[in-house]
């Protein structure tokens, strides 16, 4: 797969999101394109595409073989990927042979899911920013004996975050949005299938939780 990683004009197609499926079909993991094509050119993995409400199964011959009708038919459906021998559409879903297990069921408190939790808004004027623009904030600060967790963390961009200080949000005269709770299910997922490309991972991630990594 070196020829596709190096073509330049391929290289945002590999940044391309594919959910993983473990062997009995559960969301295990996102992966980039690039992981993607090489767990599929080593036949660890096949790709589950969406077709007309069915899902297909398709090994790496197979899903080469069909290029050329996506590319007249589809052409709008997929990113692609070119190499000097072939263009290939980016699988959306892929699933691995021979592995079995799940995710643990216990979330992780890390920035990523508490940005999702939050959908990238400051908790206190409520405005979206990316994540670059934003901090965690603890609702009691530790000065005063707050800790890490997801009742005391939240989304704070940088004015807010200066203006509240190491005083709780009572004593900044501050409000929060809303209350910070533990969340459930895997919204960093739930926030991608609004576009209609991911739309085929919807029937995969309901069971999905919050400790699927994102690499």
């Amino acid at each position: 797969m070196s020829s596709i990683e190096n073509a330049p004009a391929a290289r945002s197609a590999l940044d391309s999101q594919v959910l993983v499926l473990n062997r009995v079909y559960s969301a295990i993991r996102i992966v980039d394109a690039r992981k993607a094509f090489t767990f599929l050119s080593k036949s660890v993995a096949e790709v589950i595409s969406l077709e007309q409400g069915n899902f297909r199964n398709y090994d790496f011959g197979s899903w080469t073989d069909i290029a050329e009708l996506q590319r007249e038919f589809e052409s709008e459906q997929h990113d692609w990927v070119r190499t000097p021998s072939m263009t290939l559409a980016v699988p959306k879903i892929i699933r691995l042979f021979s592995y079995d297990r799940r995710p643990s069921q216990d979330i992780r408190l890390n920035r990523r899911n508490i940005y999702a939790r939050d959908e990238s808004s400051c908790q206190y004027c409520g405005r979206k920013f990316s994540t670059r623009e934003l901090s965690l904030d603890h609702v009691i600060p530790r000065v005063q004996g707050g800790e890490d967790s997801w009742t005391n963390l939240v989304c704070a961009c940088v004015r807010c975050n200066a203006r509240k200080g190491g005083r709780t949000p009572r004593q900044a005269n501050m409000r929060l949005v809303k209350k910070p709770v533990k969340p459930r299910l895997n919204q960093a997922i739930r926030l991608r299938i609004g576009s209609r490309r991911y739309q085929s991972w919807k029937a995969f991630i309901d069971e999905a939780y919050w400790t699927i990594e994102l690499s």
